[in-house]
């Protein structure tokens, strides 16, 4: 005979609670010494988004985050424009790392998952979604797929090479470094002029500024520090 649920089993039934993740202040190098050349090393203090930019776990994961940024109230678009061309350096920067004769693949994984690169995803479905209500979103949100698309291809590839996977080739990784960072591009021109030029400015003062700490930076560059 099936046994019956009374209300005192119901009353010794305990919530699960969720433990809160802890997000930690860190200093990220963007560039490793190999990829100095021609620009300078990118030091910067910033705390770390709970969502990085590789999707690793179940896709229901990437549902959250596309769930928690639809309900996040976005901030102006001048604080996310400067995080996005940081990473375009960031990439470029990795690019650079793939072509020694025996590039770090497991280094150039995880300059995907630090300093800016960490947060590109909430970054640029921001900008996306600000094209979008100036009437220019089909075109923005076709780039942030096409920059995801190859930034986990890429992450695919640089883990199987940093596992000696034969079949894992530099030109393919190369090849998505391109796609990613043409996608950037073309979605940075859906940015008002003078918002991206503020943007440039912002993220050029950040790479000349590497020793200077947080306290004494500007309100620009505070303002990109707090959405980093």
């Amino acid at each position: 005979m099936a046994s019956l649920v009374t209300s005192a089993h119901v009353s010794n039934i305990k919530p699960l609670r969720c433990s809160t993740r802890k997000v930690n202040r860190v200093n990220c190098e963007l560039s490793p010494p190999s990829c100095r050349e021609g620009r300078r090393m990118v030091s910067i203090s910033l705390v770390l988004s709970p969502f990085l930019l590789i999707p690793n776990r179940a896709d229901a994961e990437g549902n959250l985050l596309d769930r928690y940024a639809k309900r996040k109230k976005l901030e102006p678009l001048e604080t996310y424009v400067p995080a996005v061309i940081l990473t375009q350096f960031q990439i470029e920067d990795l690019d650079k790392t793939l072509e020694g004769d025996e590039p770090q693949f497991a280094l150039c994984r995880s300059l995907l998952r630090s300093g800016p690169a960490a947060s590109l995803r909430i970054n640029i479905r921001a900008v996306a979604q600000y094209a979008s209500d100036s009437g220019n979103g089909k075109t923005a949100f076709n780039n942030v797929d096409e920059c995801l698309r190859s930034i986990e291809e890429l992450d695919s590839l640089l883990l199987r090479a940093s596992r000696n996977d034969p079949g894992a080739s530099v030109k393919s990784m190369k090849t998505n470094v391109k796609s990613a960072l043409i996608a950037l591009d073309s979605l940075l021109q859906t940015v008002p002029s003078d918002v991206l030029s503020k943007g440039k400015v912002i993220a050029d003062s950040y790479l000349d500024r590497e020793d200077v700490e947080t306290e004494s930076l500007d309100p620009g560059l505070k303002q990109l520090e707090s959405i980093l």
